[in-house]
């Protein structure tokens, strides 16, 4: 079983002392570092070259946008988690441009955390399930025109951008078989084609994709 490495970037030493105890229940995950602020948490990730940085937005000297950024500027090979309390989607589409592959809440379940490091680790996208989702609802039927427009230049048809926008609510492919009365081997064709034209690999990568271009 592969260890996964840990840094804690965060600036409340609470915060980090209780997510150590946290991630260290699980027999897979070692907190090798912690960082107190921005500027420590670039010096520690290239020193220590975790696998895995949990990152907070609000930290003195350099926030944690700041700190994604030279980390992936300077060739930090390490994946990040942006954990923060801020459920905004301009703080998800900033995180995700500067480099993060995943976003949680800090009031989240430990759980989602754990959910997110192991699947961030073996190369997906994590966004907290009901985050995405809520930002997808938030634009009712008036905005779809204008969201359809935008999807239609990476050739999706239609139906594609019909399964891709039922992708970013968070429904299945049995649950969108349902609502398009087509068949689960239709959707799951509509999704494959769906990836390719997007470049995208799972479904939160998908529903990041849509959330860009609102």
């Amino acid at each position: 079983m592969n260890m996964i490495r840990v840094m804690i970037a965060d600036d409340h030493s609470l915060m980090r002392k209780g997510l150590q105890q946290i991630l260290e229940l699980e027999d897979d995950i070692k907190v090798i570092a912690q960082a107190k602020d921005g500027q420590e948490a670039v010096e520690l990730g290239l020193a220590t070259a975790p696998d895995i940085i949990l990152m907070d937005i609000n930290m003195p000297i350099k926030n944690g946008l700041q700190a994604i950024r030279e980390l992936k500027e300077r060739g930090c090979s390490a994946q990040i988690i942006v954990l923060t309390i801020h459920e905004d989607r301009e703080y998800l589409l900033k995180s995700v441009k500067a480099g993060a592959s995943g976003y949680v809440m800090k009031d989240a379940e430990s759980d989602h955390l754990i959910e997110a490091i192991r699947d961030v680790y073996n190369g997906q996208t994590y966004v907290q399930p009901n985050i995405t989702t809520s930002f997808i609802k938030e634009f009712d039927e008036a905005h779809k025109p204008d969201v359809n427009k935008k999807l239609q230049h990476n050739n999706l048809t239609q139906r594609e951008i019909e399964v891709l926008l039922l992708i970013a609510e968070g429904k299945n492919n049995r649950e969108i078989a349902e609502e398009l009365f087509i068949s689960d081997k239709t959707v799951k064709n509509h999704v494959s084609n769906i990836f390719k034209k997007i470049d995208v690999s799972d479904r939160t990568q998908a529903a990041v994709y849509v959330l860009k271009n609102q």
